[in-house]
């Protein structure tokens, strides 16, 4: 038994805190009472737990987040759809890189804030990624439906099979459309690995929500990532170019000063009213899709090093 002079009462000692700036590894304060002591001297010390937190964490104090937060317009820099609420910093350098809302923030940390597979991901879900055109050669086009399922099990020698098999079987039936027989074949096809980083084993069929197209096999990392930015190729350029660093920039003010600034067309975040965002963000969208078709087209279509007929084909050419 010990006395908890916060409280003034005798408690078992499985009731008391570990401490171990304590010769006894105990603290003098039962478990409430430490943690009432740890907040009030935090709050003596820092502020407040959050100011605490956010020094210990990114280096920076409770009113910096805020002045931060204040200058994105209180959205997220990313999807521009939903309320930053978290502080995103690079794990390299410790500074710290923005506000951002919990699915763009937990969406960077599943692909591993690694911009290429930002990329690759859009260029996937546009039917533009080296898997992509894998599958056009193969079968004639971007996303596995119809007869091409089919034509994943004849190349395995392996006869459709509707109704029965197991467990998986019927679940991939059931979710996606193919048989377990055409799953195991489309993970061959890609040479066991991850349709868009291949690096990792591919664990998960992915998939069109709208037309339900089997779009390739993903690894939890990307398959996760993707689901978290909402499966839009829009997102996930801007999250390319956030950990590229050339998202957020500054741009002076008329008057003196400095503003930040994360879309395109440039648009002052404290002149988008509530509500304004969604006009804003399609405006950006659109804007860098036609930068990033034209590179593209460029690079694939038209006499460029790699100019090939699936190019022509996906950009309306013919070939």
């Amino acid at each position: 038994m010990k006395y908890c002079p916060r409280c003034e009462r005798t408690k078992p000692l499985d009731a008391f805190a570990r401490s171990r700036a304590r010769s006894t590894g105990i603290s003098p304060y039962c478990k409430p009472c430490y943690n009432l002591v740890i907040k009030e001297n935090r709050a003596r010390n820092h502020g407040s737990s959050r100011n605490y937190l956010l020094k210990l964490r990114y280096g920076i104090t409770a009113d910096e987040a805020d002045r931060l937060l204040a200058a994105q317009g209180g959205i997220c820099v990313i999807c521009l759809r939903h309320p930053a609420s978290h502080t995103d910093h690079d794990h390299d350098t410790g500074l710290v890189r923005g506000m951002l809302c919990f699915k763009c923030n937990n969406g960077l940390g599943q692909f591993g804030d690694e911009i290429r597979r930002l990329e690759e991901a859009a260029d996937y879900l546009e039917g533009r990624s080296s898997h992509s055109r894998g599958l056009w050669l193969e079968f004639g086009a971007t996303v596995v439906l119809g007869q091409s399922r089919r034509h994943l099990e004849t190349l395995r020698g392996v006869k459709r099979a509707d109704h029965l098999g197991s467990a998986r079987h019927y679940k991939l039936r059931l979710k996606y459309g193919i048989t377990e027989a055409e799953a195991d074949a489309l993970v061959e096809f890609q040479r066991g690995l991850c349709a868009v980083c291949s690096d990792r084993e591919p664990e998960h069929i992915d998939h069109c929500h709208d037309t339900t197209a089997v779009r390739g096999a993903l690894c939890l990392g990307c398959n996760s990532g993707m689901g978290l930015l909402a499966d839009d190729p829009g997102t996930l350029r801007r999250a390319a170019a956030y950990l590229e660093g050339t998202l957020v920039t500054e741009v002076p003010v008329a008057g003196g000063g400095m503003r930040l600034s994360f879309t395109l067309p440039d648009v002052d975040p404290a002149e988008v009213a509530d509500g304004g965002w969604e006009r804003v963000r399609d405006a950006d969208v659109r804007h860098r899709k036609a930068m990033r078709d034209a590179a593209w087209e460029a690079e694939w279509c038209f006499g460029g090093p790699f100019a090939d007929p699936f190019a022509r084909a996906l950009t309306g050419g013919g070939g």
